[in-house]
């Protein structure tokens, strides 16, 4: 028997798709709500789960235990209202779950809108153990006590899932920009680290969110002492210290980022988890000069994850960089096909078709691009493009 388990709160714009995502693949749907003043509850109630109201406790850990107390389950799913079970992805499940020794099943998620990592790995199918509990700040995981577990118990095996299993849309941009994400992410990584100095997974998160608001000394400090506090052997931080190292480094000393991105690529986990880096080395290559490197790269990349429309958006880029214009447009093209909304994309498909000679496509794919960025609230871009565009082609012919 599978059980979903859940914590929500106000979440009645997403959290009825998410339950049809499992329909028909759980048992039973076990919701704890943690005070939602909307109708969420009514909408949980209505797909048939079970809800259990909650004040809220102050920390996700002692949440999500708490609603692991309250299913039946012999195995556990656990999701938030913003992932959706891909359908793809329930018969590869049920077959690790049919295997006697399987503890935990770790699943490929799929962040969808993110500009960094497009897949992010999750330990959010398990048994319901009673050894297995809910720690860490911001991001709760069962890690901890299923590595504790392990030690007690080791003929229980550990399973990764190779089909991408949930789709995230958590970190879309404007999402992202609407909340409060980053500042609460600060402030739990921060008292993690007073409880926990030096832990690879504090310093990875709150080191690439120091990086990414420039932030670059402190930043820097926190990724180099993760790093030397990292097992070296498949430690599943040491691939996040280094990739944020390499993008810190990748500004000042390209030879330098270059060797930790490769380094990052040399981590044994799954093609997927390791996008960024392989795509962020190409990028760094064609700057260095080395545009058939950069090509080889991002057709991996391509061809490990052809649902990553960064990837092929990118390929594009190197491929109008070589004089390969049919090869730009196909790229583009495609990435469009993946993510119609992808402004940046449809923008250098325009100047792919200018170079092409093709007039009448690229203002047409200029106006898409123009209005794209206004609908996505960035009347400033738009408004630039607009003037550019303007002096390549007449957009109101």
């Amino acid at each position: 028997m599978l059980s979903l388990s859940m914590i929500v709160r106000d979440e009645a714009e997403r959290l009825g798709a998410c339950l049809e995502a499992v329909r028909g693949f759980v048992d039973e749907m076990v919701i704890l709500d943690t005070g939602s003043s909307d109708s969420t509850v009514a909408i949980a109630r209505a797909q048939g789960a079970v809800v259990h109201e909650i004040p809220w406790p102050g920390d996700f850990a002692p949440a999500r235990n708490q609603a692991l107390e309250r299913v039946s389950g012999d195995w556990v799913l656990v999701l938030d209202a913003d992932e959706l079970l891909r359908p793809e992805a329930r018969a590869p499940l049920r077959a690790l779950m049919a295997q006697p020794n399987v503890l935990l099943i770790n699943l490929l998620r799929h962040e969808l809108g993110s500009q960094q990592s497009p897949y992010s790995s999750v330990s959010r199918l398990f048994r319901r153990h009673p050894a297995i509990r809910w720690s860490r700040a911001y991001h709760a995981m069962v890690d901890d006590s299923v590595a504790e577990l392990l030690t007690l118990e080791p003929h229980w095996r550990l399973a990764d899932c190779s089909e991408p299993a949930l789709l995230h849309t958590g970190y879309r941009p404007e999402l992202l920009a609407a909340g409060d994400k980053a500042r609460r992410l600060r402030t739990a990584m921060e008292k993690e680290l007073l409880e926990r100095p030096g832990d690879p997974y504090a310093c990875a998160k709150l080191g690439g969110l120091e990086i990414s608001e420039g932030n670059r000394a402190r930043g820097l400090e926190l990724l180099r002492t993760g790093l030397e506090a990292c097992p070296t052997v498949a430690h599943p931080e040491r691939y996040e210290l280094l990739l944020n190292l390499a993008i810190a480094e990748s500004g000042d000393d390209g030879a330098r980022a270059e060797a930790l991105y490769r380094q990052a690529l040399e981590q044994p986990l799954t093609p997927r988890l390791t996008l960024a880096a392989r795509l962020n080395l190409a990028a760094l290559l064609l700057q260095l000069g080395r545009p058939d490197e950069a090509e080889r790269l991002t057709e991996t990349a391509t061809a490990v994850a052809p649902e990553v429309a960064l990837g092929w958006y990118n390929l594009g880029l190197i491929r109008r960089r070589q004089g390969d214009i049919a090869g730009a447009l196909g790229a583009y093209g495609r990435a469009l096909e993946l993510a119609p909304d992808y402004a940046e994309a449809q923008q250098n498909l325009a100047v792919a078709q200018l170079l092409g000679g093709n007039i009448d496509a690229s203002r047409a794919s200029f106006r898409r691009a123009i209005a794209l960025l206004e609908h996505q609230g960035r009347g400033k871009e738009a408004g630039q493009l607009r003037v550019q565009a303007g002096a390549m082609v007449k957009l109101e012919a």
